[in-house]
């Protein structure tokens, strides 16, 4: 019971049980939903980075996919009144597509495995941009609606706050289960000695394509549940920018300690964005001075600084 009480995902998940109720920015509800999607997205993006080393600089890609499958499989073969079929489409165009570039950058490493990750995202933004017939070029996709789903209606923000919020406990649960795992224990091998892994025994690139797919497939969840929350699908999702994003706000967090970190980045990512943003229009730089200052003096991240503090009290 002790170890439950003093479980950081279980105070996590406490403190946006009743998010809702919290003073001021409990008016935010999609603000709510927008979090906890980015806490899906960054953990899924974290299974590469800080599990395995992989710099995926284009995980964008996945969390945009993952919008325009749900967008279009609603819009287009669904119909109005579906809701967990654009999200298993979402989770699939996601995981299909991180399959798919897996396979071609699984025996790359370094600088090579990034600037093919990037390029990769660039294509489909590209791609997205220009087909209008598809994607709905510049205009982008409109016209997704929540109805309901097992007799609940999800039209409204705050239902739709506590569909996000139990995906995200799912979705958390299974990630950390994942890092714990005997799978989860192989990653962090190859990401902590490549060559040595590789005498061990271990299918290396087998297992770098297999936590890739994974962690698209988690990425495409929370974009099909963003495209559902903004009811729309835009090609701007999908630029390098976004993937840019995540990874400031992963190593911000310290996601490469902790697996907690992730959450603390995007915690602060989002609160800037929205509050921030509403402020002062230049807010970006504040940001990203904050950032390059943090990271300069505590290389891990945020909760690197809380790791090293808990070991010099005990």
């Amino acid at each position: 019971m002790r170890k439950i009480i003093t479980d950081p995902l279980v105070l996590i998940i406490a403190v946006f049980a009743f998010y809702p109720a919290l003073p001021y920015i409990g008016n935010f509800i999609s603000l709510g939903s927008e979090l906890l999607l980015w806490f899906i997205f960054t953990m899924s993006f974290n299974l590469c980075l800080g599990q395995t080393g992989l710099s995926s600089f284009g995980h964008g890609a996945f969390y945009g996919l993952g919008s325009y499958g749900a967008a279009i499989t609603f819009l287009r073969l669904s119909g109005p009144g579906s809701f967990l079929v654009p999200i298993l489409a979402g989770v699939l165009v996601g995981a299909a597509s991180a399959a798919l570039l897996g396979w071609f950058i699984k025996d790359k490493r370094g600088v090579y495995f990034a600037m093919m990750t990037v390029a990769f995202t660039q294509v489909c933004f590209g791609i997205c941009w220009r087909w209008d017939e598809v994607t709905g070029g510049e205009a982008g996709l409109s016209g997704v609606s929540r109805s309901t789903f097992l007799g609940v209606n999800v039209s409204n923000p705050t239902t739709y706050y506590y569909v996000c919020f139990v995906v995200f406990i799912v979705c958390a649960f299974v990630i950390r289960a994942i890092t714990r795992s005997c799978f989860g224990l192989s990653l962090q091998s190859v990401r902590q000695n490549y060559v040595r892994s590789q005498y061990l025994g271990y299918n290396v690139n087998l297992y770098k394509f297999g936590v890739y797919t994974i962690s698209g497939a988690f990425a495409g969840m929370a974009g099909a549940m963003y495209c559902l929350l903004t009811q729309s699908a835009f090609a701007d999702i999908l630029d390098w920018s976004k993937s840019g994003d995540v990874v400031m706000a992963t190593l911000l967090g310290g996601g490469t300690v902790s697996f907690y970190g992730p959450i603390v980045g995007s915690l602060i990512f989002i609160i800037c964005k929205n509050l921030l943003s509403s402020l002062w229009d230049h807010w970006l730089f504040i940001y990203g001075m904050s950032f390059v200052i943090i990271l300069c003096l505590f290389p891990t991240g945020l909760m690197g600084v809380m790791q090293k503090r808990k070991k010099k009290k005990a």
